[in-house]
């Protein structure tokens, strides 16, 4: 009697860099009957500032430490990259976070296509920064798409999606993880269905498209005259990791600045005034709106970061003000 033929394995090339991403490669090692991941690629290992010593992304450790094959090509348009991935023949190629454009020969390889992790409900928040900006904006609900990758960027027909409600002291660092291990879990959970076809896969609304552009340093500076309470308690929660924001303060004789790292917005409204006074557990900030944001915790130069009161304790002068 003659033993029914195992199907042979769906083969994945994983590409993506970051820590952010490593449980999306974890996720895809554990064993099932479907795939199976034969290769990693990744952006190149950096060089110290001092010394001669070189360090593996996240992902490139993650991968060599399972005894995975890994590319790390300088550009991953480059001809002999192209190649090495054609002789990989892989059926699918899943992208998170990795951190170059692909082109039109690679997109043409792998038999089913590339799927991509975005950490949005797009066509919203297509671009680099999809969960910080959606933070800034202060969104009330978020979600994660796995979409077929297109030249055009993150433009692609959508494969699954998952909505997301945020609570609104959410910071980026902490929603971007939860958002790529929910993606995981559906790339994982749709992929045989994907390669059997059985997918319902249908074209993004490209009319309600919106952009995430990069973060910048100079974006990070808090303007408590220009903004509302909730407008910058918005931007502390999306730009904390990097670049994080800054608060310039002024203690009578000197100005310095602080880095903010967890605020509240109070129900309180008050007369617009510079001052900032402990109330609490908090630094009181009134903006120029009269809305008041509450500084939780902060880091001044040279320093650790702390607790609001810890910071106001230390301080030889109590008469602070923003700048």
């Amino acid at each position: 009697m003659n033993e029914e033929k195992a199907e042979v394995k769906k083969q994945i090339v994983f590409l993506g860099t970051p820590a952010i991403v490593v449980p999306v490669l974890e996720r895809l090692l554990i064993e099932n009957p479907f795939y199976q991941v034969i290769a990693v690629v990744s952006q190149p290992p950096t060089r110290a500032t001092r010394g001669n010593s070189l360090t593996l992304s996240p992902v490139q450790a993650c991968a060599e430490a399972a005894g995975l094959l890994v590319l790390t090509p300088e550009n991953a348009k480059a001809p002999d990259f192209i190649a090495q991935l054609a002789e990989l023949s892989p059926d699918v190629c899943v992208t998170a976070a990795y951190g170059q454009v692909l082109s039109e020969e690679f997109l043409a390889l792998p038999k089913h296509g590339t799927l991509n992790i975005h950490p949005s409900l797009l066509p919203l928040y297509r671009g680099a920064a999809p969960v910080q900006r959606a933070l800034e904006d202060g969104v009330s609900e978020t979600g994660v798409t796995v979409a077929r990758t297109v030249r055009a960027m993150d433009a692609g027909p959508i494969v699954a999606q998952l909505r997301y409600r945020v609570d609104q002291s959410i910071k980026a660092p902490e929603l971007l993880s939860l958002l790529f291990k929910l993606g995981a879990e559906e790339l994982v959970r749709i992929l045989p269905d994907y390669f059997s076809g059985r997918c319902e896969i249908y074209e993004q609304e490209h009319a309600r498209a919106t952009k995430a552009k990069k973060l910048s340093v100079e974006e990070s500076l808090l303007r408590p005259d220009e903004n509302t309470a909730t407008a910058l308690h918005n931007r502390v929660r999306g730009f904390a990791g990097w670049p994080g924001t800054r608060l310039l303060l002024s203690n009578v004789s000197e100005s310095f600045e602080v880095k903010v790292i967890t605020t509240r917005v109070s129900p309180k409204i008050r007369a617009a005034n510079r001052e900032i006074v402990l109330q609490g557990d908090a630094l009181e900030m009134v903006c120029g709106d009269g809305s008041v944001l509450e500084i939780l915790e902060l880091q001044a130069p040279g320093k650790r970061a702390m607790m609001a009161r810890d910071f106001w304790n230390g301080m030889k002068t109590k008469n602070l003000r923003w700048v």
